[in-house]
C-alpha cells in the first residue's frame, strides 16, 4: 500500500513540475504549441499600452430617447473600433451622457481618437456609385416581421425616409427596377466607408414597383440578432449625435509592459517568501500548501487564458488577494490539526478532524468575499471590473486547492508516516 501512494506521489509531483516547466518556457510538440504564460495571458490596457478615452454627447435628450441614442452611438463606436482590428475592446456607457473606451495594444493611439471622435457618415449607393440619400434623410429603421414565401413570420428591417429621401429614394428605385441582372439593383448601405447590407431592390418582372411612400423593408436571411443590429446601425447613422473628449490618456507600451515585468517578479517574490514562511512554521503541511498554491496559481492563470480574461493592475491585486484568502484557509487548517495532535490524537484522525473543524470557517470568509467580488464585477467598470472578475477566479481556485487539493496530499503523506514524530507536523 506504502508503495503505491509513494507512486502517486511522484507522480502528482512530476505532473506540477511538468505544468511549473509549461508555464515558463512553454511547449511544442508538431503542431501542438502551449506558449510561456506570461505571453498568452491577455493584457488590459494598463499593461498593454493604449488608449483610454471618455467621451460625453453633447445633446439636450433625455430619458428613454437618451438611452436610445446613447446606444445607437456605441454601437457605431463598437463598428469603428473593429476596423482597427483592435482585440477585445472596452466600450461601456457611463452615466447618462457618456461613453468609456479602453483600446489595449492600439499601435496609433492618435489615428484611433480621431477616428472614434469624427460623426458618422451612412449613405445609401447604387451600383454605379452614385449616393441616392444618407443617413439624415432615414427618419426611422426598426425591425419588423413580415411572412416569407412559406408563410413563416421572420424579422425584416424596416425604414422611413424623410420628404427629400422619399422622392431620392423613388427616382433610384424606378430605375433599378428595370434592370435584369440582380447585381445591377443592388443598393449598398455604407457606414463610414464599409458595406454593412446590400440589398437588391425587387424586379419589375418580380412584381417589383419604385418606393414612393417613404417606406423601405429589407429582407434577407436574418434572425432577430442581426436584423436588431442592421437596423441600430442604420438608426445611428441618421441620428449622429456630437461627441466631446472628455477625458484622454494614451498609455505607452513601454510602461504597461515595465509594469507587468515588475509585477510578475513581485508576484514570485511573494510566493516564495510565504512557501518559506509556510514550511518554517508547519513543516510537511506547509510543504503541502506551497505544493497546492503552485497548482492554485498555474490553474487561474490557464483559467484566465482560456476565458479571454484581460489582466489588470487591479486584477494582479485581485489575485494576490486570492492567493492570501488560499493561505489563510490552510492556516486555519494547519491550526486545528496541531491542535488535534496536541491533544494526542492520531496522525490520521487530526487530519480529519482538522479539516472538519476548520471547514465551515473557511467557507464562510471565501463566500463572503466570492459576494463581494460578484458585486464589484456586475456594478463595477473597467479596472473595479478586472479586479472583481479575477478575485472571483482565484476565490473558486483557492477553495478548491486548499480544501480539497491539500487534504488529498496531506492525507497521501500521513499514510506514508508512522505517526510518532508530530513536530514534522507543525505539533
Amino acid at each position: 500500500m506504502k508503495s503505491k501512494n509513494i507512486i502517486i506521489l511522484i507522480l502528482i509531483l512530476a505532473i506540477v513540475a511538468t505544468g511549473v516547466f509549461v508555464a515558463l518556457e512553454g511547449i511544442q510538440i508538431g503542431d501542438f504549441k502551449i506558449g510561456k504564460a506570461k505571453d498568452e495571458v491577455d493584457l488590459g490596457l494598463e499593461l498593454a499600452g493604449g488608449v483610454y478615452v471618455v467621451l460625453e454627447a453633447k445633446t439636450d435628450a433625455k430619458g428613454e430617447e437618451l438611452r436610445k441614442l446613447m446606444e445607437q452611438t456605441k454601437a457605431i463606436l463598437s463598428q469603428r473600433v473593429d476596423g482597427l482590428g483592435i482585440a477585445d475592446p472596452t466600450i461601456v456607457i457611463e452615466g447618462d451622457k457618456r461613453i468609456r473606451l479602453e483600446l489595449a495594444g492600439v499601435e496609433d493611439p492618435q489615428e484611433a481618437i480621431d477616428l472614434i471622435g469624427k460623426t458618422a457618415q451612412l449613405q445609401f449607393v447604387d451600383p454605379n456609385k452614385n449616393v441616392v440619400i444618407s443617413g439624415k434623410n432615414v427618419v426611422n429603421a426598426d425591425v419588423a416581421f413580415q411572412e416569407n414565401s412559406i408563410g413563416k413570420e421572420v424579422p425584416v428591417v424596416s425604414l422611413e425616409l424623410d420628404k427629400e429621401g422619399t422622392k431620392s429614394f423613388a427616382d433610384a428605385t424606378g430605375k433599378l427596377i428595370l434592370e435584369d441582372k440582380i447585381e445591377d439593383r443592388i443598393i449598398y448601405i455604407v457606414l463610414d466607408g464599409e458595406i454593412i447590407s446590400s440589398p437588391a431592390v425587387s424586379n419589375i418582372n418580380e412584381g417589383g414597383k419604385p418606393i414612393s411612400d417613404g417606406k423601405a423593408v429589407i429582407t434577407g436571411n436574418f434572425d432577430l440578432e442581426s436584423a436588431t443590429n442592421l437596423a441600430t446601425l442604420i438608426r445611428a447613422g441618421s441620428l449622429p449625435v456630437e461627441l466631446k473628449e472628455e477625458t484622454t490618456s494614451v498609455i505607452g507600451p513601454s510602461l504597461g509592459l515595465e509594469a507587468y515585468e515588475t509585477s510578475i517578479k513581485a508576484g514570485g517574490i511573494a510566493l516564495l517568501i510565504i512557501f518559506a514562511f509556510m514550511t518554517l512554521v508547519y513543516k510537511i503541511p506547509g510543504l503541502i500548501a506551497s505544493l497546492s498554491l503552485i497548482v492554485y496559481t498555474l490553474i487561474t492563470i490557464y483559467t484566465m487564458i482560456i476565458l479571454g480574461v484581460k489582466l489588470t493592475l487591479p486584477g494582479i491585486l485581485g489575485l494576490i488577494l486570492s492567493i492570501g484568502m488560499a493561505v489563510d484557509a490552510n492556516v486555519l487548517i494547519f491550526e486545528r490539526i496541531r491542535e488535534e495532535l496536541l491533544l494526542g490524537k492520531s496522525l490520521r484522525v487530526s487530519v480529519d478532524a482538522g479539516f472538519k473543524r476548520a471547514l465551515s470557517a473557511v467557507i464562510d470568509s471565501n463566500v463572503t468575499t466570492l459576494i463581494a467580488g460578484a458585486v464589484l464585477y456586475y456594478f463595477g467598470t473597467g479596472p473595479i471590473k478586472g479586479f472583481g472578475i479575477t478575485l472571483i477566479i482565484g476565490i473558486v481556485v483557492s477553495v478548491l486547492t486548499a480544501v480539497i487539493l491539500s487534504r488529498s496530499l496531506l492525507k497521501l503523506v500521513a499514510s506514508l508516516s508512522d505517526g510518532k514524530n508530530i513536530k514534522m507536523f507543525g505539533a
